[in-house]
């Protein structure tokens, strides 16, 4: 068998062709009865097609159109990620498809993402786009994960916007009273819950349902599927909060959700009752998010004991099912 440079070989009376590329071996039969010279020129278009095959040339690259892609995006995110994330990833996705609806991946350049960005930065929104990015780049991630789309990722040559920590907004013992006094239901007792539990607004208290609520016990259960860490906790209650909480589920009744609407709906954000609350108090440039920031205040120099009631730091929060074992409501 006579082997020669260029991978070919002649074995009895057939010409073959034998080379490695990237690891893979690869192994062509050339012909037979035939020259040397024309078993090289053979080689050479033989060894020429499995290259251009394996970058892609002579073939059709996958490719998937934009709109396809945000479908299964979503579906694989409404299996994947929580409810309020899916939410934000939707939202998103609404914006970037006014750029790119109608095309395909493949004809999407980073100067099509970067007019994006110049585009909403025009219409007034900032923190957002950072979020469209995101999601725009993890879209492409996934389709490529996938197989549905070969290609580079337009978004990583992209620049994100500088985003300001922005100033930190402390509350007052005396501004937590007047915001109390002046929420009506049920913001007023969403209120307490965010100063004295120090759980999230958005996710995870406006997802409770009475379920999660343990009225004789005193304790408040986060569960999984809406906590940021993904792993239940159980909060114990303070005499305000529990009061609140009790005199809410007698006005409520039987309806699923704690905080939810006259027609039992829940709220999916307390923005405007929240800013109305707000405004009636005096106060200013205060969001939601404050709420846990005073916990955290309170805790650490012990403020104001009739307004932050709160327990010893280390059974401020419970991890599931050992809270369960408490026998009576948690005392103050």
């Amino acid at each position: 068998m006579a082997r020669h440079g260029d991978g070919i070989y002649l074995r009895g009376k057939t010409w073959w062709l034998d080379f490695r590329h990237d690891g893979q071996r690869h192994v062509a039969r050339l012909g037979k009865g035939i020259s040397r010279t024309v078993a090289g020129e053979l080689a050479r278009v033989q060894r020429g097609a499995i290259l251009k095959g394996e970058a892609g040339i002579g073939r059709k690259r996958a490719d998937v159109s934009f709109d396809d892609a945000t479908k299964e995006f979503l579906k694989w995110a409404e299996a994947n990620r929580r409810t309020r994330t899916v939410r934000t990833y939707r939202q998103c996705l609404e914006a970037l498809a006014k750029s790119f609806a109608g095309r395909r991946l493949s004809a999407v350049t980073p100067f099509d993402v970067e007019r994006h960005k110049r585009t909403r930065l025009e219409a007034g929104v900032r923190v957002m786009v950072n979020r469209e990015l995101d999601v725009l780049r993890a879209l492409f991630n996934r389709c490529r994960e996938w197989g549905k789309y070969e290609g580079d990722n337009p978004v990583v040559k992209v620049r994100r916007l500088k985003e300001s920590a922005g100033r930190l907004r402390y509350l007052e013992a005396e501004e937590i009273e007047q915001l109390v006094a002046a929420a009506r239901e049920p913001i007023r007792t969403l209120v307490l819950v965010g100063i004295y539990t120090g759980i999230r607004i958005q996710s995870e208290a406006l997802t409770l349902r009475w379920a999660d609520v343990d009225l004789r016990r005193g304790l408040l259960t986060v569960q999984s599927a809406y906590a940021k860490s993904g792993k239940t906790r159980t909060v114990p209650l303070n005499r305000p909060t529990l009061a609140a909480l009790r005199a809410l589920r007698e006005r409520t009744g039987d309806r699923e959700h704690v905080f939810a609407r006259r027609d039992g709906s829940p709220f999916r954000s307390i923005r405007t009752a929240f800013q109305t609350a707000c405004r009636r108090a005096g106060l200013k440039n205060v969001t939601p998010h404050v709420l846990r920031v005073y916990r955290g205040q309170a805790e650490r120099s012990m403020l104001s004991t009739a307004y932050s009631p709160f327990p010893a730091p280390s059974s401020s929060v419970r991890k599931t099912p050992s809270a369960s074992n408490s026998s009576g409501p948690i005392s103050f």
